[in-house]
């Protein structure tokens, strides 16, 4: 099966031209997911030029590829680490922030007649099997903490040892949205590109973003691309990671509509309903693992199926895909200016909490380019520095990137093409230099330059959705070097395959 989200099956295809010539706005906006479709609807109303350029389809990329599910709690590390690293004033800002963001996309759908499937619905935190109970109740002791309505109902099929509820946080269909925002927001001083992925990016008096075919000059710049491209300091604030969803048809009984994290070992489940055009389904998501450093990807998948089946009564699944997030090191993101820039705004490190935080990005940054207050700009400033709450992760992630640097450039998986078999992928070192290698269905080899334009690290082979994927800052690229995702602006360049087998 193809790895294809459900949304994805609703919404059709490409509706707005890619960039040809020059343009002019006060604001251009890299990235077209929620973040990006946000901020320019923002601006827009408010009576700013905006160009937003978008690589491959608007909301093609994360927000396509999330759950659908809106809340004021946090999913990675938890609200009560939160409170432990700052305290519960910040705590209560994170919270409060985030159901505005949810408020939003509610006002957003009502003003605008978007049809997306909006729905206000519980949302669950659990165990059934005893796993973290000490964890759930640190995470119910920081939700009433922060003034969130706290129950102790779980209406989940399985019996559960121990949980709370959160009533009146929210689902929908993201692409569905965002796809329709798009197309309302579209006119003369809201020009939207898709397929113009962008190539340059300089900040001046006049700042510049060029594309393949084009250039936008404008007063200020937003990244809403999950993680800036090219090279910021807030990268290595960040560890790049990967999980994964599985949906299957629902046979049985199904929970009642709500967002459900049953914990496991080491993470949490996130579990939803859906009215599917291929019927009701029952999805999973999880398996969490650091991008490009876990061999047998495969398994997330089954392991995910499996799970499925022994909670649920399913049949068929439709639909499986894999998404990407960006952990922050002190846990709140990254947003507003950068580091050394006075035009240039970035959202990131939302982990995988994207559709709400990147909302609320939308909102801050819209607001500082508008010379508007804004309650939150100081709790998420990108610039911030926060050693005592940073050091753990930033020292962890930092470590595991050297690593993996100095790891790879002493290693390969193959000394000659033989080795490598239909469907998989190899480094090579070929007269000095290391290629990445992979051998399609048709028996055909593609290589590429295996060193990441990036920060140099090695890529590695992801089999389950057959990409080259940097283990250091997230970089994803096709099997023929063009760019997927992650901070790398230029692809692995291509090497000439003729006449090796």
């Amino acid at each position: 099966m193809e790895n294809f989200s459900v949304w994805r099956d609703e919404v059709s295809g490409p509706s707005f031209p890619s960039l040809s010539g020059e343009l002019e706005a006060d604001v251009v906006i890299v990235g077209g997911g929620i973040t990006g479709i946000t901020a320019a609807y923002l601006l827009s109303i408010a009576g700013k030029s905006v160009v937003v350029l978008e690589a491959l389809g608007v909301g093609q990329s994360s927000t396509g590829y999330s759950t659908g599910n809106l809340y004021a709690t946090v999913g990675g590390e938890g609200l009560h680490s939160i409170s432990m690293k700052f305290n519960e004033a910040r705590l209560t800002e994170v919270v409060q922030s985030r159901a505005a963001a949810v408020d939003l996309i509610e006002e957003i759908i009502a003003v605008n007649g978007i049809e997306c499937d909006f729905k206000r619905v519980p949302w669950s935190l659990f165990t059934v099997e005893g796993q973290r109970k000490s964890f759930v109740d640190k995470e119910r002791t920081a939700a009433a903490a922060a003034g969130l309505t706290v129950l102790s109902e779980v209406p989940y099929t399985w019996p559960v040892a121990d949980g709370f509820t959160v009533p009146n946080q929210a689902q929908f269909n993201p692409l569905k949205y965002v796809v329709s925002l798009a197309n309302k927001i579209e006119s003369p001083t809201c020009r939207i590109f898709e397929h113009s992925r962008v190539t340059k990016v300089e900040e001046g008096d006049v700042c510049v973003v060029e594309t393949e075919a084009g250039r936008v000059r404008a007063s200020n710049i937003i990244m809403a691309t999950h993680t800036p491209k090219g090279l910021y300091m807030v990268h290595t604030s960040m560890g790049p990671y990967r999980e994964y969803a599985v949906a299957a048809l629902a046979k049985g009984s199904y929970p009642e509509s709500g967002t459900y994290w049953e914990m496991q070992e080491s993470e949490h489940y996130s579990i939803r309903t859906y009215d599917s055009p291929k019927g009701r389904i029952i999805m999973v998501l999880g398996e969490m693992h650091k991008v490009g450093q876990k061999e047998e990807n495969l398994e997330c998948y089954e392991k995910l199926e499996a799970f499925l089946r022994k909670r649920f009564d399913v049949g068929e699944v439709v639909y499986k895909w894999s998404a990407q997030q960006y952990k922050p090191a002190d846990s709140i993101p990254y947003i507003g200016l950068s580091s050394g820039n006075s035009k240039t705004y970035i959202a990131t490190g939302f982990a995988a909490d994207g559709l709400t935080y990147g909302t609320l990005a939308a909102m801050i940054i819209s607001d500082a380019i508008l010379i508007k207050p804004n309650p939150w700009s100081k709790t998420y400033e990108a610039s911030r520095i926060t050693p005592l709450a940073s050091a753990s992760n930033f020292l962890k992630e930092n470590v595991n990137v050297a690593y993996e640097l100095v790891k790879d450039l002493l290693t390969t998986d193959a000394d000659s093409f033989k080795e490598v078999r239909t469907y998989e992928g190899k480094i090579m070192e070929l007269e000095g230099s290391k290629y990445a290698v992979h051998r399609d269905g048709e028996g055909e080899l593609h290589i590429v330059i295996a060193i990441c334009p990036h920060m140099g690290c090695v890529v590695h082979w992801n089999t389950a959705e057959q990409s080259w994927d940097c283990p250091c800052h997230g970089s994803r690229f096709s099997k023929d070097g063009e760019v997927l995702e992650g901070p790398a602006i230029n692809p692995l360049k291509k090497v000439s395959a003729a006449g090796k087998q």
